[in-house]
């Protein structure tokens, strides 16, 4: 399998060693199976830890085309738009980039494609839905009874309790934690929002809102 890892930033490079062991290179050792792919000139200039650097026009040429994509990049609408242009060029995204040490019950049919699943986070049961292009950052885990939306991105060390909804393009940041709902009554944090770094979130959040704090409060207008 050869893959391209779009993004040239910090997670771009956390996920190299685990992208380098999916692709079968043996001690994640460096060879020629997996490539970053930037829209910044200035990346293309040199390798970045010894992977070679392309743009998306040498991406969908004759040499790269056959690479699956997973997009490493932690905003939600430039993921959604990097996405849309790699499937308006017809590329296709690897089903999940899974760490050696991520731990799941899920079957494949529950996860949308391009998931990103760092070293030691897990999902704990099989009756969970992600969507797609899901950062699972690492020591994250998402428990039972949860639907994750599209674009969602967990910073390290979410926790994510049993019975949420995390709809679209939501942000949670480190260390956070997500309380647990009832069943038929989950908490859900609506499209968009953004949890902050080590906030208790005890109720739903609106959709748009940022929230700080424990318990989480909406942020203060300024």
């Amino acid at each position: 399998m050869q893959l391209a890892i779009y993004g040239a930033g910090g997670f771009a490079r956390e996920i190299l060693g685990p992208a380098r062991l999916q692709c079968g290179e043996a001690g994640g050792a460096s060879g020629e199976s997996v490539v970053f792919v930037s829209d910044i000139r200035d990346d293309l200039a040199k390798p970045l830890d010894d992977v070679r650097v392309i743009a998306f026009d040498a991406l969908t040429g004759p040499s790269h085309r056959a690479r699956q994509i997973v997009i490493a990049i932690a905003d939600a609408a430039v993921r959604r738009a990097v996405a849309a242009r790699c499937k308006a060029a017809g590329m296709r995204f690897l089903p999940a980039l899974r760490a050696p040490t991520h731990r799941t019950a899920q079957p494949e049919s529950n996860l949308g494609e391009g998931a990103i699943f760092c070293d030691f986070t897990m999902v704990t049961a099989a009756n969970v839905r992600i969507g797609a292009h899901f950062h699972c950052n690492i020591y994250s885990y998402v428990a039972h009874d949860c639907v994750i939306g599209d674009f969602v991105t967990f910073a390290p060390r979410v926790c994510c309790n049993g019975n949420v909804v995390v709809e679209d393009d939501v942000y949670v940041g480190t260390g956070a934690v997500i309380k647990q709902g009832r069943p038929g009554a989950p908490l859900v944090i609506g499209k968009g929002a953004v949890i902050g770094m080590g906030a208790v979130v005890t109720k739903s959040v609106a959709p748009g809102a940022v929230v700080v704090g424990n318990p989480a409060r909406p942020m203060p207008q300024r």
